[in-house]
């Protein structure tokens, strides 16, 4: 499928790309459909990401792996809030956060508290609240990834 999307221009997005979000995402149900998109040349282990929206192409949500900025983040989820992505391995299981990007890029955040969990092999995910181990909605990142950057 092709999409003229406002970030990246027109991209063509392969049918086995596209993550499936049942409930859609907080803040916005309607929105269902999502690819998660790169910079083909950092690949997809460092910075940020965009979780673009297929339902509405002027939509892009920059996420990122927790684990960059926060490497003990493990949050209770219950069973329960994932049963729609059906059976998840290990190695299926894909877990981000959304990233916050403020006129004042100092103040970059995530939110350690709306995780998105992805089951890869079956291209479905679910946002959903983690309210029992105390995570920020907005955990500051900034120094963390300049800190990143110079090699500390």
């Amino acid at each position: 499928m092709k999409i003229n999307t406002k970030i990246f221009g027109e991209i063509e997005i392969a049918d086995e790309k596209i993550v499936t979000f049942e409930n859609g995402i907080i803040g916005f149900p309607e929105m269902k459909r999502f690819a998660l998109l790169h910079d083909e040349e950092k690949g997809t282990d460092v910075g940020i990401r965009f979780l673009q929206s297929l339902d509405e192409p002027a939509f892009a949500m920059p996420v990122m792996n927790p684990l960059i900025v926060k490497p003990d983040y493990n949050p209770e989820v219950e069973d329960q809030l994932l049963a729609e992505l059906g059976e998840i391995s290990p190695d299926d299981l894909l877990v981000l956060v959304t990233v916050s990007i403020p006129g004042d890029i100092q103040k970059m955040s995530v939110n350690l508290q709306g995780p998105i969990v992805i089951n890869v092999e079956k291209h479905k995910a679910c946002q959903v609240i983690v309210d029992n181990n105390g995570y920020p909605v907005k955990f500051p990142i900034y120094d963390i990834l300049q800190a990143g950057k110079a090699g500390e």
